[in-house]
């Protein structure tokens, strides 16, 4: 019972990394469920070692976009100060909601989240290309290979992080089903450019939040090691099948499960 338990934080981190691998940077919000399902944490308990695992996940997913040239490193800068703006803001509102009522909320956006992914996965599926408009804000520059910055970019992307930054204090999510979808709505960024410039987002807002945390002392440092661990094992080991095994049915299996996790999630929430 005793080597279950000491087991069972690295193995639950090992299945995010692999997920976080296999679907890309909204995989990170089940970080937070397994915790609570796997190690019986309170949900602002499980937040901050949630989080630990999506900064060492995320950044080595970012420095593994930025050598294949994907990774848009002054976006994803400029998304990542935005976001550890607001990070203390959710952090601060976590240690006083009741658990139960920030149970309720996380599992709301978990099951948002899920029907969004379902829907894409649809669309994919259907072959419906992603429309790319001459009046969207963050254009890439055909002669430079960079980003057009106009206001309107620039605050598309500053709100992004921002509620990504806020998200992650509050309920111990990276915050990629925020930023994905927006930066594949607002420029023309070939999806895997997107999936990097994202994980870039989530390891600086992620460490960030967790840094806060850990100088409030609300990081348990004996669980979040091993979890965090095994999400970096997960990742790598799940970045050698993703491109065998990566698409629009593994996110529809992905999306139900996660809509199965929310409504555990509710009804421990209401119980």
């Amino acid at each position: 019972m005793i080597l279950l338990t000491s087991l069972l934080p690295p193995l639950l981190g090992l299945g995010v990394g692999a997920v976080l691998a296999l679907t890309g940077a909204g995989g990170a919000i089940i970080a937070v469920p397994l915790l609570v399902f796997g190690l019986h944490l309170g949900l602002a308990q499980a937040a901050p070692i949630g989080l630990l695992a999506v900064a060492l996940a995320a950044g080595v997913g970012a420095v593994l976009g930025w050598r294949q040239g994907l990774l848009r490193y002054k976006a994803a800068a400029f998304m990542a100060v935005s976001g550890l703006l607001l990070t203390p803001a959710g952090l601060w509102l976590a240690q006083r909601i009741p658990n139960a009522p920030l149970m309720a909320l996380f599992a709301v956006v978990l099951a948002a989240v899920s029907v969004r992914m379902l829907r894409q996965a649809a669309q994919d599926l259907r072959g419906d290309g992603q429309e790319v408009r001459s009046s969207a804000p963050c254009l890439l520059d055909e002669g430079t290979g960079r980003l057009r910055w106009t206001p309107r970019c620039a605050i598309r992307l500053a709100l992004a992080g921002a509620t990504a930054g806020f998200l992650s204090g509050l309920l111990g999510v990276g915050g990629g089903f925020v930023l994905v979808p927006t930066l594949l709505s607002v420029s023309n960024l070939p999806t895997k450019a997107v999936v990097a410039t994202s994980m870039g987002v989530l390891a600086l807002v992620s460490s960030g939040a967790v840094a806060q945390a850990a100088l409030a002392g609300q990081v348990p440092w004996a669980l979040a090691a091993p979890f965090a661990a095994g999400a970096l094992v997960g990742l790598l080991a799940g970045h050698r099948f993703a491109a065998r095994l990566a698409g629009p049915r593994l996110q529809q299996g992905f999306a139900w499960m996660a809509l199965a996790i929310s409504a555990g999630l509710l009804l421990r929430a209401l119980g």
